[in-house]
């Protein structure tokens, strides 16, 4: 079944601080052991810039800054996000998809994914989240067809 995003993204009010709370595995944070998290920032021209930050076994911070930009309309819960150099950008393959597939009605959790399914990220706005909506959100996800046995929880603090 084709995955599904949220009806619509209020990209204002998605702006700010997120959390990572759980991923699937992959190769680009493979180097990333705590404390993940992404900071948008909406600029004039209407793109987000977008921060992405996680803790090294090393204890040093590590970041990689990137670019977003909303496709199919201005209240599309589609974006497509890039984190080549920007003289790159007109190459379509340096662009990913980066879907809204769930959200709370308070912008509080998230879950992110693309088409084929093979990316997922659940971020909130703190860096622990409430045991009852993160299993319900759990829930939803599996019905999209996403496996939770892939789901990988991403430390936060310390």
């Amino acid at each position: 079944m084709p995955l599904q995003p949220i009806a619509s993204l209020d990209v204002p009010r998605y702006m700010g601080t997120w959390y990572e709370i759980a991923k699937y595995p992959n190769r680009f944070q493979k180097q990333c052991v705590r404390n993940t998290s992404a900071q948008y920032s909406l600029q004039q021209d209407g793109s987000v810039t977008v921060l992405n930050r996680c803790q090294l076994a090393n204890g040093t911070m590590d970041e990689a800054l990137g670019e977003a930009r909303q496709i199919d309309g201005a209240k599309s819960p589609k974006l497509e996000v890039r984190f080549a150099p920007e003289w790159l950008s007109w190459l379509p393959w340096v662009w990913g998809d980066y879907w809204v597939i769930d959200l709370d009605p308070d912008y509080q959790l998230v879950a992110v994914s693309e088409p084929s399914r093979e990316y997922l990220w659940v971020l909130s706005r703190t860096p622990q989240v409430d045991k009852v909506r993160y299993t319900a959100l759990l829930e939803r996800l599996s019905k999209q067809g996403f496996d939770l046995q892939k789901l990988e929880l991403s430390p936060q603090g310390q």
